[in-house]
């Protein structure tokens, strides 16, 4: 399978990359030989690293996050006859780009449009770890749940229930203990199902916002996809601008929103997004 040179997905190609090639040599992420690129995020002390070495072994490297000190690893892995690139992301709370590794794993997620991005989560601390889930939903809906320290969970006491957290999410959630590589085979067929279109999430998006935020939003929302046509995160977007996120004014006034969309901003639609960063 060869990478397209577009991060757009062929129409009615379900098994086609997402990725934004452009957008990943920026973020210093090259796809020369690969099929899929997968974003790996999660809270600190979630086995995240340990997820990654045992997914990716020896074919794996470090380096930094262009113009930050952010370290960033990359490794891959082979499956079902696919070359996947495992980009490691900064360990973070959130997505709210409050620090510089909050910054570079929002940006990668959002820019580099990851054909599939895994979650790690503490088995024995779910509800803390569902705030980062829900962020990443918001951004996109390729997403795969990684319930590691399974083997934690169960010396505590804990049952988790998966497949009532799938089904509350809308995206696959896998139990695994990856220290003991427990749970890893399946994590990689989900992954594989989603980045090749056999399974389509359907995430859950929290919708209780209180009655003039919704507005806001609803209205922002429609602005947005005037401007930029396709773009697959609008909402996020509107949210972000309403907090007065500084790096997504900056990514409407420079366009870098509509190269993710479908179809190029007209001058005109242009004009009209340099009049969203006044919207607060």
């Amino acid at each position: 399978m060869t990478t397209p040179t577009t991060g757009s997905m062929a129409a009615g190609c379900a098994a086609c990359p997402v990725h934004h090639v452009q957008n990943l040599l920026k973020l210093g992420v090259t796809m020369d030989n690969w099929n899929f690129v997968v974003g790996l995020a999660g809270n600190p002390n979630t086995g995240k690293s340990t997820v990654f070495n045992a997914l990716t072994g020896l074919r794996q490297h470090t380096g930094n996050w262009p113009g930050k000190t952010v370290t960033r690893a990359e490794g891959g892995f082979e499956y079902h006859g696919h070359r996947y690139k495992l980009v490691d992301l900064p360990g973070t709370y959130s997505l709210l780009a409050a620090s510089p590794d909050e910054e570079a794993a929002r940006d990668f997620l959002l820019f580099g449009r990851p054909d599939v991005t895994l979650v790690v989560m503490d088995a024995t601390r779910v509800e803390r770890n569902l705030n980062l889930v829900l962020q990443v939903l918001e951004i996109t809906d390729r997403v795969v749940v990684c319930l590691n320290l399974m083997d934690e969970a169960r010396r505590h006491g804990l049952q988790v229930d998966d497949r009532t957290l799938a089904r509350e999410l809308g995206v696959p959630v896998v139990p695994a203990s990856a220290r003991y590589r427990e749970g890893l085979d399946q994590v990689l067929q989900a992954v594989s199902e989603v980045a090749t279109g056999q399974f389509i999430c359907k995430p859950r998006r929290i919708q209780n916002e209180p009655p003039d935020l919704k507005r806001a939003v609803a209205e922002l929302v429609c602005r947005i996809e005037s401007v930029f046509p396709g773009l697959p995160n609008a909402r996020w977007v509107a949210l972000r601008l309403l907090d007065g996120d500084e790096r997504i004014i900056q990514a409407i006034r420079k366009g870098e929103l509509g190269e993710l969309g479908s179809v190029s901003p007209s001058e005109t639609a242009t004009t009209e997004a340099v009049r969203l960063e006044g919207v607060r």
